[in-house]
């Protein structure tokens, strides 16, 4: 399940495959290593920025506990029938990939994950707003999980909900059933998996 995405090729590009204005992300940079906690486009009928993670100030757990972790990734299999998510939106994160890691510590080895040939890839996301301190609203969004497919299972036992460009109308609409269906996971060989080098896991 993704713990770092990749965004580096032109927003230009991903307007145009869209077919929507880039709006107030048009500068957006290159960006070899987001983190959890950093901003990150999403789609949810335009283009627009949020932070990666919610904050789940005031959810509960189905026993009526506040839930105290950041969520960066949200189980499919759960994510629409917990309490914890009662309200939440739903979103797409694109990318051009996602970074996952084996081995042990100190000697974990770094993938990089991308679609065969290039492109976007398209995660399924929820969003929610969190009200910080002052009253500053801060639209946030984390990752829908499944199991893996053939191509991920070797390297990490979830991954996130892709979606094809023309399922995107379906997960953004008001039709749960119709989204719940998209929840699987990828299917195979569509994915390139390579071992990642020169990255700096220290800065975005």
């Amino acid at each position: 399940m993704p713990g770092r995405f990749f965004f580096t090729d032109p927003v230009s590009d991903l307007s145009d495959t869209l077919g929507v204005p880039a709006g107030t992300v048009d500068n957006e940079p290159a960006r070899q290593n987001i983190a959890p906690s950093q901003e990150i486009i999403v789609f949810d009928g335009v283009l627009k920025r949020m932070r990666w993670g919610i904050v789940p100030v005031g959810r509960v757990n189905a026993r009526g506990r506040p839930v105290m972790e950041q969520i960066i990734n949200a189980r499919s299999e759960t994510v629409f029938d917990k309490s914890a998510f009662d309200g939440v939106g739903r979103a797409v994160i694109p990318v051009n990939g996602w970074y996952e890691w084996t081995g042990e510590k100190r000697k974990k080895t770094a993938w990089r994950i991308a679609p065969k040939g290039g492109g976007f890839l398209y995660f399924a996301a929820i969003t929610d707003v969190w009200t910080a301190p002052g009253g500053l609203q801060v639209p946030q969004v984390a990752a829908v999980t499944c199991e893996p497919n053939a191509d991920v299972a070797p390297i990490h036992h979830r991954m996130g909900v892709l979606l094809r460009r023309e399922d995107m109308d379906v997960w953004l609409g008001d039709d749960l059933g119709a989204a719940k269906a998209l929840m699987v996971p990828w299917p195979a060989g569509r994915l390139s998996i390579e071992e990642a080098v020169g990255v700096n896991w220290g800065e975005p």
